[in-house]
């Protein structure tokens, strides 16, 4: 099923040109690709798109919970400029949860496009005082901020974290606000762009978030 396209910033139309695409709010746009559906077939195509960026994963993925979305934004024949990640599963307290992961390039705007943000990146929030949580990718430990959602419609129902990985933005976005007590310092992030075979294995489907 081939991936479709659209603006990393926005849900406005984008036409191809020439140059490239266009999207009708941001002009020529570097454009994401998003799949129709979710599965095995879905996912290796979207890792075929993104060429040297990280698609990362909650690792390893709690019983009963899935890979319920992803998307790249890449030009053809470039390095990727951002890939997103949504796991979906449940908690005792939260119930239904999504947990979506970003990196990407600074100034792409995937991420704050899922948090509810105006401005490409996560600003001045990220870097001050302690950090609320930190993952681990590989050997790495990388410190996380609070993003500040509450001039946005949805400050109620999610929580953002934002820090830098590999010299990328990487973006925690859990829903509702209330799951972020789910986020503990020995969480771990894999890049499944070097598992392989090994996808084959992990659950895809349930509902996707909207966005």
């Amino acid at each position: 099923m081939p991936l479709t396209v659209g603006c990393p910033r926005c849900a406005a139309p984008v036409a191809p040109t020439e140059a490239g695409y266009v999207c009708v709010e941001h002009g020529e746009i570097t454009p994401l690709w998003r799949p129709r559906t979710v599965a095995y077939e879905d996912f290796a195509e979207h890792l075929q798109t993104t060429p040297g960026c990280p698609t990362y994963l909650p690792w390893p993925l709690s019983p009963g919970w899935s890979i319920a979305d992803f998307a790249g934004v890449a030009a053809p024949g470039a390095p990727a400029r951002a890939t997103m990640t949504c796991t979906s599963g449940t908690s005792a307290l939260d119930g239904p949860v999504d947990v979506i992961v970003v990196a990407e390039e600074p100034g792409t705007g995937l991420g704050s496009r899922l948090a509810g943000l105006d401005a490409p990146d996560p600003g001045a929030d990220v870097g001050v005082g302690p950090a609320l949580v930190r993952v681990r990718i590989d050997r790495q430990v990388v410190p996380l901020w609070s993003v500040s959602v509450s001039d946005t419609a949805g400050e109620w129902d999610r929580s953002v974290l934002a820090g830098e990985a590999a010299g990328r933005w990487l973006w925690l976005i859990v829903r509702p606000a209330s799951a972020m007590l789910l986020l503990r310092d020995d969480w771990i992030l894999r890049d499944a762009s070097g598992d392989g075979p090994h996808l084959v294995e992990l659950p895809f489907g349930g509902p996707a978030p909207t966005w």
